[in-house]
């Protein structure tokens, strides 16, 4: 059942007001949500999140009263980066919340730069926890989600259950890495190329998003993206105000560049990482492991940066097995 619904909750506000519930029907979107935007392989319906002064799409899929996942997306994807792994951990027992981040495809998209700083997209995941009336959820994040969850929880650790980073490190270990590394530099060049005012925006649109589509085809193997996939992104792209949002984080990043209040990581931590990976430097995965106290690394060494596209049902299974839900052997 893909269509919008009333929520089942009680209607109550987790911050403690009455007004509007949290969690609602997507008809209250300032994006009207596709009647395709949720594909027939994935068990999911949509619904609007409202958490930390925005307005947020999510698709939630998987049993009600199961333990709350939470799955974050990068750049330049939406909560569809995800779909092949929803499915999969719901049948695993989990209730699983894929929020389209702000200022992503259906999720409000703030004007100003300062609202896409680490701090705020963190407590948008913690409002989204508040939101579902749970006091911690799982969380993993790929890509900028990875990041998020990061700063989650390394400042927000009572409200992650566990954690999974896909191919991106810890923030001190990346911020090493670009000062000492002229490889991780080159590899980082698009970052700069984002400072510049609306050129980004500019060139990423023209031919129809050609450079965006060729960026995600040529860093990937063959055949991860097909022209499904390549139709939902430029449909996401394509929304008002949508890629200089989604641009606005790495501007955001540059400007505030903020560093961690502390550096270990109590959480339980797993670092997925595809070993392929053109945009980060494998070193950076085990010295991000190196920061946690209970963390462990899992390499999937034919995979690129687009490892939860290329190897979701493995992906899925390590956070499954990560978070468990479930007793041992319910699974099976």
């Amino acid at each position: 059942m893909h269509e919008a619904g009333i929520d089942p909750s009680d209607g109550t506000d987790p911050s403690g007001g009455t007004d509007a519930p949290a969690v609602r029907s997507a008809d209250i979107l300032d994006e009207p949500v596709p009647a395709d935007e949720i594909p027939d392989s994935v068990p999911g319906e949509s619904r609007a999140v409202e958490t930390n002064g925005v307005r947020l799409h999510v698709v939630e899929a998987g049993p009600e009263d199961g333990k709350l996942l939470v799955l974050l997306h990068g750049f330049p994807e939406f909560w569809y980066g995800w779909h092949e792994a929803i499915a999969p951990l719901a049948n695993a027992g989990y209730r699983v919340v894929v929020p389209d981040q702000r200022g992503y495809n259906c999720s409000e998209k703030p004007p100003a730069v300062r609202d896409y700083r680490i701090g705020e997209l963190a407590r948008d995941v913690v409002g989204l926890i508040d939101a579902y009336g749970r006091e911690t959820a799982a969380v993993a994040g790929h890509d900028w989600g990875a990041a998020v969850g990061w700063w989650l929880a390394l400042h927000h650790a009572e409200r992650v259950s566990e954690f999974v980073a896909v191919n991106v490190p810890h923030p001190t270990v990346f911020e090493r890495e670009l000062r000492g590394s002229w490889d991780q530099r080159l590899k980082s060049w698009y970052v700069l190329a984002f400072q510049l005012p609306r050129v980004p925006e500019a060139v990423a649109r023209a031919g129809n998003w050609r450079l965006a589509v060729r960026g995600l085809r040529e860093s990937s193997l063959p055949g991860t993206f097909d022209d499904e996939d390549v139709r939902r992104y430029r449909r996401a792209w394509n929304r008002d105000g949508a890629f200089q949002a989604m641009v606005n984080w790495y501007r955001a990043i540059v400007r505030e560049r903020p560093s961690p209040e502390r550096t270990a990581v109590e959480v339980p931590t797993l670092v997925l990482w595809g070993a392929r990976d053109q945009f980060l430097t494998r070193r950076m995965a085990g010295r991000s492991v190196e920061h946690c106290a209970d963390g462990r690394l899992l390499t999937l060494e034919t995979a690129t940066h687009w490892v939860v596209h290329e190897e979701p049902h493995r992906v899925a299974e390590a956070i499954a097995d990560h978070a468990d839900p479930l007793p041992p052997g319910a699974r099976e």
